[in-house]
């Protein structure tokens, strides 16, 4: 399995890239900043990459991480990661990627995709869009383009949309946390040569939201907003902090694994009202 480990980070590492240097083309001022981190003492336990640009006129905030990490999971957690109730040994590789506008009128964004070995592989991830004021050409366009990407693969996109808006559920306040989009996990690999295209799919899904991220951009930028449309996008994001320190996976997968806080933190907002 090791080539599919080496495989699945090249790709993840590479649109890393791509989307660092197209959101880079749009901020005439504010750059990325770069930071490598460790997992643990010792570097055969793996680390990552934080991507990071914060003030631009685009983005208020913008980061895009990729880690790559292996161990043993805690005994507590073992139970809550498929596989991993035998021994604990685990091997994770993933991009992860969430963007919050300047603009109110340009939805927050959020997109990952990681690959994953217990005593199982699996691939897992989505995307999905959190307006603070919903634009219907962009909602559309946004479910439009994910329903051709997982189709064009005959993969169940009424499926994996609706596990989108049961993920994205903040049950304290009995509500979705954004438009939607697609969300999958536990995506089997049942033989270590029958991953090409499931492998084609995960990457497939990569640039659909490289392509999506900058229509939204795009299609909304221009707008103009006033100091309210600002405090309705603060609210908004507050909801966006509830769910991710509440109930997202990734964000208790790394602070459970020894993951870098700061990178786990990432999706973050840089302001946020209650």
């Amino acid at each position: 399995m090791t080539d599919l480990r080496r495989i699945n980070q090249t790709w993840f590492e590479t649109l890393r890239d791509q989307l660092c240097a197209s959101y880079q083309n749009l901020e005439p001022r504010a750059r990325f900043k770069r930071t490598e981190w460790q997992r643990g003492p010792r570097s055969s336990n793996g680390g990552g990459t934080m991507m990071l640009l914060q003030g631009g006129e685009v983005f208020e905030k913008v980061g895009v991480n990729v880690s790559t990490v292996q161990g043993v999971i805690d005994e507590r957690y073992r139970s809550q990661v498929m596989g991993a109730d035998r021994d604990g040994a685990f091997f994770a590789t993933g991009i992860s990627v969430v963007a919050h506008p300047r603009n109110p009128h340009v939805p927050a964004m959020h997109f990952n995709t990681r690959y994953l070995e217990t005593t199982q592989c699996w691939w897992g991830g989505g995307m999905d869009q959190t307006p603070s004021h919903p634009n219907k050409k962009s909602i559309e366009l946004w479910h439009t383009v994910l329903k051709e990407t997982c189709e064009n693969h005959h993969k169940d996109s009424a499926q994996f949309r609706r596990q989108c808006d049961e993920y994205f559920y903040i049950k304290h306040r009995k509500e979705v946390r954004g438009m939607g989009g697609i969300f999958f996990d536990h995506m089997l690999l049942s033989h270590p040569n029958a991953y090409i295209g499931d492998f084609v799919f995960i990457q497939q899904v990569g640039e659909a939201f490289h392509r999506l991220s900058l229509q939204m951009i795009d299609q909304n930028q221009s707008k103009k907003y006033t100091q309210k449309d600002k405090q309705i996008q603060n609210c908004k994001r507050g909801r966006y902090v509830e769910f991710n320190l509440m109930y997202d996976r990734g964000t208790q997968f790394g602070l459970n694994t020894g993951g870098c806080v700061d990178a786990i933190l990432m999706s973050m907002p840089p302001h946020a009202e209650w």
